[in-house]
């Protein structure tokens, strides 16, 4: 009985058998949905079966195995929570964990924002989003965020420190020592209270949020081969840039907040703990900070990519996936601690570091 198959290009021997053996050759040598003779089909069988069992044996060499990136970003079953996630970077931060297989607690100030990102974006995912309302510049609510999260999980993976503020904006450039001082002393906005305020929220819920869920973090690695706990702070490059980018006050607070990073990392790998304490410094990326407060109805802002045309090398804001691939990395790093890392573009290539 004939057997019908898709055959490549055939080779000088086969196109030397007898023609009584062919039924449908071309003349270019190819058979394409063609009736071929059993005495032909069987080496070719063969052949398509020896590629086949090499294709397979490729694709599952154990020696290759923990280098697949399911292995190396691996975040599966991974407890994770993080403040600030109702938008902007918070939100790609959550959407990059649950959507490869964490269970991510979010927290912020307003409630409805949370459960908008669980509605939006926690269905037919690996993992899970779960909104908790939170005010983490209290000291108080931190206590009873870790109180919440410790009656649910044995551990805590990782921790992302996100929740940050921008209050003023200053018009610092001047042609004189007088408009400088007008400019930057006399603004009625730019106010020790605003000072403060910016602070509070950009620097210490940094330094409680990772001293109280310490024992969770430390546990991680108890309950998780080849993983230590991890905190992730999302500072700015505009800690680390010489320009105050016209508001002193935010640059500061972000400068503190790396910092900070360094000096916890250090006193906590000092104590013996396995807890890694990394800063991820973003450059310009789309969030209600950047954007003047505006966002869709998804939560996610947008900013003309031909508005940093000419201001960054990269030529653009930066993406989802940009700040995604960060987060995902600075998780799973093992050998990744103290550090911080600038997703900016070049933005800092430019601009210059301010040390």
């Amino acid at each position: 009985m004939p057997i019908r198959l898709a055959i490549r290009p055939l080779k000088a021997s086969f196109l030397s058998a007898p023609r009584s053996l062919i039924q449908g050759s071309t003349t270019r040598g190819y058979i394409a949905h063609r009736t071929i003779h059993p005495i032909l089909a069987r080496p070719c069988l063969a052949n398509l079966t020896g590629q086949f069992a090499t294709a397979s044996k490729m694709s599952v060499n154990q020696h290759n195995e923990e280098f697949k990136l399911d292995k190396l970003f691996d975040v599966q079953d991974k407890v994770a929570l993080i403040t600030g996630a109702g938008s902007g970077i918070g939100l790609m931060a959550t959407q990059a964990l649950a959507t490869n297989g964490a269970k991510v607690y979010i927290v912020g100030r307003t409630e409805e924002k949370l459960e908008k990102v669980a509605e939006t974006y926690g269905k037919d995912i690996p993992g899970s989003i779960i909104p908790i309302g939170a005010d983490v510049s209290q000291k108080s609510e931190i206590k009873n965020l870790v109180d919440t999260i410790s009656s649910k999980e044995k551990c805590l993976c990782i921790l992302i420190n996100n929740a940050g503020i921008a209050l003023n904006t200053q018009q610092t450039e001047a042609s004189s020592a007088e408009e400088m001082s007008a400019n930057l002393f006399s603004d009625p906005d730019e106010t020790f209270e605003m000072w403060t305020d910016t602070y509070r929220t950009n620097v210490p819920q940094i330094f409680f949020m990772t001293t109280a869920f310490l024992p969770l973090l430390q546990a991680a690695h108890a309950h998780n081969d080849n993983f230590s706990g991890t905190v992730i702070n999302i500072s700015s490059i505009s800690g680390i840039v010489k320009t105050p980018q016209h508001h002193f006050a935010y640059n500061a607070s972000k400068a503190a907040a790396i910092h900070l990073t360094t000096m916890l990392a250090d006193e906590i790998a000092s104590n013996g703990l396995r807890v890694r304490v990394n800063s991820i410094a973003p450059g310009v990326f789309p969030s209600e900070m950047t954007t003047g407060g505006e966002s869709d109805e998804r939560q996610k802002s947008h900013i003309p990519r031909e508005k940093y045309q000419d201001k960054v090398p990269a030529g653009r804001p930066g993406a989802d996936r940009d700040m995604a691939n960060a987060i995902l990395f600075a998780a799973t790093n093992q050998y990744l601690n103290g550090q911080t890392v600038a997703v900016d573009g070049g933005y800092i290539l430019s601009a210059g570091a301010g040390a």
